[in-house]
């Protein structure tokens, strides 16, 4: 499991993943959300805009990662 720095209380979803590095655009992130390949805390979410917040679980093809705060 990767941790994932955010300086925020919360964030997007499709910003999360741009963030983490597995999409190098949020158009990529937007795509494969609402396609239902993102699962956050073990269930599938088709929302691009789900606030994430500290200890959130993110997974995607294998990646695993939580959210972490500064």
């Amino acid at each position: 499991m990767k941790e994932v720095l955010i300086e925020t209380e919360t964030i997007n979803l499709d910003q999360f993943l741009k963030w983490s590095g597995i999409f190098s655009t949020g158009g990529e992130a937007k795509i494969a959300i609402t396609q239902g390949s993102v699962k956050v805390n073990g269930i599938i979410e088709t929302k691009r805009s789900r606030k994430l917040k500290e200890s959130d679980v993110v997974e995607f093809e294998g990646y695993r990662l939580v959210v972490v705060r500064r």
